[in-house]
């Protein structure tokens, strides 16, 4: 049976299947429009640093043919054939993305999704419809990321700009219209793809479709969209709020034309040649040398390295609009050397996953139309982008007497809307742990945030010569993720019949461990001066697997 995803949800592709050639669906449709549906092979910076594994009607298959293009089939208005183990070293990340050929918007398609096949049989599918966007003319359906192994993750997120938009995000840019290539043939379909009649399906294809497909939507003419490539022709000039600022000298009378000069590297100020001999020169006023700048730099423009007019640091023009996805970093503005340079690395960091860290000490959550909502400790919020919308979550007068009783007690907030929401809490560090339907034990004083659906209760911790008897701790299952802060880089230990741990510096535990409390009260050692302090402990009994998470600060 499929394994049904939401936006935002993510599972090791192991757990969906042992089979590494996988057959991918999408299935996208509205009335009078047209879509694209593309693959971006990108490297470990989310970046299309090599064009060869860009994936669509103009480029059918990359080199090593890991990612082919096999056309409309079983239902599917474009499908994909992907051969993981096939995929090379540098790339880091598929993902599968639909735009809207001319105009129109993402609320306007019906119910669609993109799925997984493996062996003839459907293992995961990821459904959507027009009410999760808005004005939206190209979205990110699902991802293929490698993190350790590869991973499967349902996004649903995308740019009001369209393809220019999903281009620019992964590196690349809209080319010139272009002689349209031939489409993938329609001929006869790949021995493992889904067959067109209600045949049996070959070994590891996709299952016929209950019904006769539906008519595919007429193939666009090419656009001639590509990544970017050398420029062969002076570009139009960008608006002041889209490209960096290139000075190049005027072609002399009877002069050839004058090539644009090369962009110079991000962060980096461009060379300004002078106007060339029999021209008059300019006499620039020479500013007083600024913070970081070289003497005879022009001033730097208001804020952090922003063009005049740009409302937020880093941000050019408007705002993004709400629910910009995480993996759309804001366009970058004119970068100098001075204030701007040295701020550099500091910049907000999207990898295009629901939650991100920024820094070992600040972690963003992505809010989309219909997502899950996100609970997280009151007062934890330092920034938030978009329309967010924050609420008390009260645990109830049952919870409140278990959490006053136990010292588990949850001071939270929801986090609602579509936008961004940056957590921190004193400086402490933050550490995401994803769950995919497996437990963790945390003490709530650890706890910054979690994913609303993950089930979570009070768990005692059986003892006895401490005052109570027991000790407790909280327990989340389910599948989400839930954040977890430490004061200090902690240490995760394999669960063995001799680990014993202070437990006011545990953080955590695999909540398949036995955890029994150690008491070592002594009356007569611990009412003189020399005593140790470490009176109680927590001994960790387990099979091989089982851990704990361990902070160099006690409680």
């Amino acid at each position: 049976m499929a394994r049904e995803f939401q936006r935002g949800h993510k599972a090791r592709i192991s757990d969906l299947t042992a089979g590494t050639d996988l057959y991918v669906g999408v299935q996208i449709s509205a009335p009078g429009l047209t879509f694209d549906i593309s693959c971006f092979g990108l490297d470990a910076n989310e970046q299309l640093s090599d064009d060869r594994y860009f994936v669509f009607f103009n480029q059918p298959k990359t080199p090593e043919e890991s990612i082919q293009l096999l056309g409309a089939q079983a239902g599917d208005t474009e499908s994909f054939r992907v051969t993981l183990d096939r995929i090379p070293a540098n790339i880091h990340k598929l993902s599968f993305t639909a735009t809207i050929d001319g105009a129109g918007q993402m609320s306007q398609v019906a119910p669609g999704y993109i799925r997984i096949v493996a062996g003839g049989e459907e293992v995961a599918r990821y459904a959507f419809s027009g009410a999760e966007f808005s004005t939206e003319r190209a979205v990110m359906l699902g991802d293929f990321y490698l993190k350790d192994v590869w991973r499967f993750a349902a996004v649903g997120q995308g740019f009001d700009g369209g393809l220019d938009a999903l281009l620019k995000n992964f590196g690349g840019e809209v080319a010139e219209e272009e002689s349209a290539a031939q489409q993938p043939q329609a001929g006869g379909a790949p021995g493992f793809a889904p067959p067109a009649q209600a045949s049996a399906p070959p070994a590891f294809g996709a299952p016929a479709a209950p019904a006769p497909a539906p008519a595919p939507a007429p193939q666009p003419a090419a656009r001639g969209f590509a990544p970017p490539q050398a420029p062969t022709l002076p570009a139009p000039a960008p608006s002041v709020h889209a490209a960096p600022t290139i000075a190049a000298p005027l072609a002399p009378p009877g002069a050839g034309p004058v090539p644009p000069p090369s962009p110079s590297p991000y962060g980096q100020p461009v060379a300004q040649p002078g106007p060339p001999p029999g021209y008059p020169q300019p006499q620039a006023p020479t500013p007083p040398p600024g913070y970081g700048q070289p003497p005879h730099a022009p001033a730097p423009p208001p804020g952090y390295g922003q063009p005049p007019g740009s409302p937020f640091p880093g941000q050019q023009g408007a705002p993004s609009p709400y629910g910009a996805p995480q993996g759309a970093p804001h366009a970058a503005a004119p970068v100098a050397a001075g204030v701007a340079a040295a701020l550099e690395a500091y910049r907000e960091k999207p990898t295009g996953q629901r939650w991100t860290q920024q820094n070992k000490k600040m972690i963003r959550v992505d809010l989309g139309m219909g997502d899950t909502p996100v609970l997280a400790r009151q007062g934890s919020m330092v920034l938030y982008q978009g329309k967010v919308d924050f609420s008390y979550k009260g645990a109830g007068f049952a919870g409140r007497i278990v959490g006053n009783a136990t010292g588990q007690e949850m001071q939270l907030m929801r986090c609602t809307g579509r936008g961004q929401v940056f957590l921190a809490e004193n400086e402490t560090q933050l550490h995401p742990i994803e769950l995919q339907g497996d437990a963790i034990c945390v003490s709530a004083e650890n706890v910054l945030a979690f994913d609303e659906p993950l089930q979570y209760e009070v768990r005692r911790v059986e003892g006895h010569g401490i005052p109570g008897g027991a000790l407790f701790v909280m327990q989340f299952q389910g599948t989400g993720t839930v954040v977890v802060k430490t004061h200090g880089t902690p240490v995760v230990l394999p669960v063995t019949p001799t680990t014993f741990a202070d437990c006011n510096a545990v953080v955590a535990w695999s909540a398949a461990a036995q955890a029994i409390v150690s008491s070592q009260v002594r009356m007569r050692a611990n009412a003189y001066a020399g005593a140790s302090g470490e009176s109680v402990n927590l001994q960790f009994r387990g099979a091989p697997g089982n851990f704990i998470v361990v902070q160099p600060y006690e409680v």
